[in-house]
């Protein structure tokens, strides 16, 4: 049985497609973008051939951003930090 590869031109696509997203792209997007080029394949081949091909999909870390400005409004200092009153319910 000499079966050639019969995915070679899948793969060649698919290492096309991965290398011109740098990597970033993982089986899911291929698989759509192999629709789009008229590759009919499913998920699960897409799938096991970039596991054949040793093709990771690496994801972009996501900077922390927590800075929201300034928030709501400042109550006026009427007290001026002289906690002491005379009477109850006097401050």
């Amino acid at each position: 049985m000499n079966s050639a590869d019969k995915y070679k031109a899948v793969k060649a696509e698919i290492t096309a497609i991965y290398h011109e997203n740098k990597g970033r792209y993982g089986y899911r997007r291929i698989t759509a973008e192999l629709h789009k080029r008229n590759f009919l394949l499913n998920h699960k081949i897409v799938q096991r051939l970039m596991k054949e091909l040793g093709l990771v999909c690496r994801v972009r870390m996501k900077k922390y951003r927590s800075y929201k400005g300034e928030v709501g409004k400042i109550a006026p200092n009427l007290l001026n930090r002289d906690f002491r009153a005379e009477k109850p319910n006097q401050k």
